[in-house]
This record gives C-alpha cells, structure tokens and sequence, in this order.
C-alpha cells in the first residue's frame, strides 16, 4: 500500500516559484514540482478556510457538508454528523493516521481531530514545530502503510494583520500581482509575505529530504496544496480566480506520478478526494460530489471538467455567493445586497486603504467575466446583449448544481450557529 502526505497551507493560492511568481523563495516547493507533477489550474470550492478544507477533505461541496462558514469560535460551524473525511476512509482500509500541525473543520482540541478518523494529533503552531514532528516520525521507517495530514499556518497573516512571522525577504525581487496596487508600501508587504513563504518552504524541504533519507519516497504519494488564494483584497473571501486559484503539486514515484509534468485541466478541490481513493484502490461512497482524475493521472482516457463551482456563505458576516467558471467565463451570484465582505486581517494590510474606492461599493445580483479579454475581472458584461446566450447558460448550470447538491440558499437565507445560539438564549431566558 502506498503511504500518502497531503500538505495544506494557509492563503497561498499559486503564489510560488513553480508558478511563475519568480521572486517568490519556494525552491523547495519548486523542486518538488520539477520531481512530480503540477496542476496550472487549479481551484478551491470556497475562498475561505474551513469550507474549503471540509471540500478537500470529504469530497463534497461545502454546503453540502454543513462547513458553510469557519470552525473556530465564535463561529463554530461544523460538518454534519454523517460527513466522512479522508482520514476515516483510509483508516478503515488499514492506515495509520496521524494529524500534525493546525486544521481547521472541527474543535482544536485533540478529542476532536482524532473523532475525524485520526488514531494520532500533534498540534504545532508553526512551520519549523511541525516539520520537528514531521521527520521525527519519518526518520522511525514506520511498517503499517500511513497517512499523515500536516498543516502548516503559514502564509496566514498574523494576529495584527501583517506577515512578521519571519523577514521579509526580496532577494529575488519582488514581482506584485497585476490586480493590486503596484506601490513602495505594496511591495515591503509582498517581501514580508515572501519571507513567511519562504519559512514554510523550507520545511517542506526537511520533510522531503526525510522522506528521501528514510527510504519512503519511492513508497509514498506526497500532495501539496492551499485552501485558497492570497489575504489580499479581491483575493481572499471572495470568487475572484486571486481568491479560488491554488497551488496543486503531487509526486509519487511508485504511482508513476513523475517526471515534472504539468496539467492544464481544471481540477477542483472537491475532486482530491476521490483521487485519493480511487488511487489508492479504496471504496468510492457514492455520496461523493467531487470528479476523480484518476484517469488522468494514470494516462487513460479522462473526460475532463467543462466547469467549475465556487461558493462563500459566511466568513466574519453573512455573504451568500455562488459562481460557476467554465474556461473562458465566470459567473456570481450575489445572493443579498451590500458592499464586499473584506476579511479584519486584509482590512489591516496597508494595501487595503488604496483599494476602497474599488471594493466599497453595492455589489450587483450578477457578476459575468469574460476572463480571456479581461483576465483580472474588471468588466461586468451581465447587461452586453453579446454575452446574453452565456449569461442564460451560466445561470442554467448554476442552478442546476444547485438543486442536484441541495444547497439550502435554494430555499432561503442560511442562518449560522452564533443566531441560533442567540436565539435559543433569547427564548430560554426567564423573568
């Protein structure tokens, strides 16, 4: 049986070397992309952390899941009891399954990862722990074929909103994403998030060297990915491709997974783990929402994905979207009134204060892209009679995505845990 890694980070998106973001210290992540393979397009479900994890790592869409909004306090959003994730369904076939780092779909507390199907959790809070813990465990060539979910928090903002986990770094540059301001203040912020970066990088590059030392590597599957795009504005929270593009790198010498080739085909998120499982030659639960490209891997027919679809419900306050993107088009849904939802900890980047012309307005119902003649998604065509064919056929396929996964924003507004916390304390209370 083939050991699996799967690497998650924190707000990355594609920003890496490998990626073409040359001034970006990733070499050992690039590495990895040159021994393996990497997927260009690449996108998450939802631009948010524990929707689009509980997706990664159930195979199922984050409505779906009942993940519609962050795990932690006070938010407390939680998949449904019946949810299975990736680490129960390699338990049951015979793996050892080991949590290190952070995750972000349940409680923090050990009890709570170890319900998910973990027989082992080891919180860490940093890059540099968690690799301890990482090549400590490799370094002992364990028997029983294993699964281990290492999350780093890197490139997360810290607490106060900035990236001072680690120097910046410019050695190399720094090359700025062209849908953001392009100025001295920009650019000290993108050498401190190249320096964050860079420090997760470098773990990466100590697990891999133990895997190698240890004699694993031929016998183990090593997959790298991110929740979603940078802690940027018109990045992070919202559907945007800044928001939703992710990094996706996989090698697997045993599994033919080689040879740095490179995947133009979309690939959602939802779709890793059924990858996994067909791979690996475990059961598929028809319950399953997401598309293997097992096939693909493996060089057989495939039929690729003709679209994708993204979806925000909640982050801080309640900010219901859904979107499909086909190749060359995108379409949102804003479900209410109301001006963009920016993330506290993108509000505090000093980048943020030259874009609030740009984000603080009423968003429309609809927002449709041509993404080839206008890549960074400036000019809104909902009301172009060129484009109204594709606008009907979008809202056609949204719709129906819907209705076939059961998205409760269907039926009407969602209401989160904190109110029907509120509420009960409000009907509860005595004179």
């Amino acid at each position: 049986m083939t050991n699996l890694i799967l690497i998650d980070c924190h707000d990355l998106g594609q920003h890496l070397g490998c990626y073409g973001w040359t001034s970006v210290p990733s070499p050992n992540l690039d590495a990895l992309a040159a021994a393996g393979v990497r997927f260009r397009n690449s996108f998450c479900t939802a631009p948010q952390c524990s929707p689009s994890r509980a997706a990664l790592y159930t195979g199922r869409y984050p409505h779906a899941t009942g993940m519609l909004g962050l795990a932690h306090p006070p938010f407390d959003w939680r998949l449904h009891p019946d949810e299975v994730h990736l680490a129960l369904h390699l338990q049951q076939i015979g793996y050892h399954t080991i949590q290190v780092g952070v995750q972000h779909v349940t409680g923090h507390d050990v009890a709570s990862v170890q319900a998910l199907g973990f027989d082992h959790a080891i919180p860490a809070d940093h890059a540099a722990a968690i690799a301890d813990h990482v090549v400590a465990f490799l370094i002992q060539r364990p028997s029983q074929p294993f699964f281990l979910n290492i999350g780093f928090p890197e490139p997360h903002r810290d607490a106060q909103g900035r990236y001072r986990q680690a120097p910046p770094d410019a050695s190399h540059g720094v090359q700025m994403p062209p849908y953001l301001p392009q100025s001295d203040a920009a650019r000290q912020e993108f050498a401190e998030l190249q320096g964050v970066i860079g420090v997760m990088d470098a773990a990466v590059g100590r697990i891999w060297a133990a895997l190698q030392d240890s004699g694993l590597l031929h016998d183990t599957w090593l997959i790298f990915t991110t929740d979603h795009g940078l802690a940027m504005p018109r990045a992070k929270c919202t559907l945007y491709d800044p928001g939703l593009q992710t990094a996706l790198l996989m090698v697997a010498p045993a599994l033919g997974l080689t040879g740095g080739r490179v995947y133009d085909e979309l690939i959602s998120n939802v779709d890793i783990l059924p990858t996994i499982l067909e791979m690996l030659e475990a059961p598929l639960p028809g319950a399953l929402q997401g598309h293997s490209f097992a096939s693909l891997l493996r060089g057989n027919a495939y039929t690729p994905r003709l679209h994708l679809f993204a979806e925000k419900t909640f982050h801080t306050a309640y900010e219901p979207q859904r979107g499909v993107r086909t190749e060359r088009f995108k379409l949102i849904w804003n479900a209410e009134p109301g001006i963009m939802n920016v993330p506290g900890d993108v509000m505090r980047s000093p980048i943020y204060p030259a874009l609030i012309e740009e984000i603080v307005v009423e968003r429309p119902p609809f927002e449709l892209y041509d993404l080839i003649d206008d890549p960074h998604e400036r000019v809104n065509r909902v009301d172009d009679p060129l484009y109204a064919k594709i606008f009907a056929e979008l809202r056609q396929l949204l719709r129906k995505w819907m209705a076939e996964t059961n998205d409760p924003l269907l039926v009407g507004p969602i209401a989160s845990p904190f109110f029907h916390r509120g509420l009960r304390a409000l009907t509860e209370a005595t004179p």
